[in-house]
């Protein structure tokens, strides 16, 4: 049977105390791919925002990597996220240091102390985006898809079970938008890793094709279709 990595089950979400999405029933396991889309402020983020522990759940069900939702305190949302890797779209790279040591902060702030394995840790990692030569580099000397592939690199470090990806492709033209939704989609095959990605463009979609869950109207729709607008 597949292994499941997120399940809500009646689940309503808040930001503060307002309800923004009602009776939300979700099941994604374990390599799936899934798009999540909606209109700007129909509660998208929220719903990351949930499975990350960002906002807590207070009514409804909720797993995530085997971690209950309902549960979730502070002390432990940073376990939870050991388990999972977030990608951005405005990259949040740190400018003042290369990039093996942008990753290696990441080790560290989640408790990684030997230096050799954290060396071998980002080697891995940024061969699996193509940048294996590139870690000396500084953000700022990289084209924007470089810089999605080094944060996509460090979503991978602690080798997650689900990816969370916001926007990924928001900020870059076609052709490296193409290349990144390869590199999601490929992550997603080799590794058995869930991808949970929401997107505004439907665009990608139409050319990547896979699950689609869509925001509206206070209601999570579980494979809805979609119409370019």
């Amino acid at each position: 049977m597949a292994e499941i990595i997120v399940e809500l089950k009646h689940a309503n979400v808040y930001q503060g105390d307002n309800l923004i999405l009602q009776d939300v029933n979700i099941t994604v396991n374990k390599g799936e791919f899934v798009y999540l889309v909606g209109k700007t402020g129909t509660g998208k983020s929220s719903l990351l925002k949930t499975l990350y522990g960002d906002i807590p759940l207070k009514e409804g069900d909720g797993q995530v990597a085997g971690f209950n939702l309902r549960e979730m305190d502070w002390k432990k949302v940073p376990y939870l996220r050991r388990t999972l890797g977030v990608v951005f779209q405005d990259f949040q790279l740190l400018t003042d240091r290369n990039i093996n040591d942008n990753l290696k902060f990441v080790l560290r702030a989640t408790g990684w102390r030997d230096a050799r394995l954290m060396d071998e840790k980002v080697a891995d990692v940024l061969d699996k985006v193509g940048l294996r030569a590139k870690g000396f580099k500084m953000s700022f000397e990289m084209s924007g898809g470089e810089q999605q592939r080094v944060d996509i690199a460090r979503a991978l470090l602690n080798s997650p079970k689900l990816i969370l990806a916001d926007e990924p492709t928001g900020n870059l033209d076609p052709e490296t938008s193409d290349e990144i939704m390869q590199l999601l989609f490929q992550i997603a095959k080799d590794y058995n890793t869930t991808v949970i990605m929401a997107t505004h463009d439907y665009m990608v979609i139409n050319k990547f094709p896979a699950r689609t869950m869509k925001t509206e109207r206070g209601k999570v729709i579980d494979n809805a279709t979609i119409s370019i607008e």
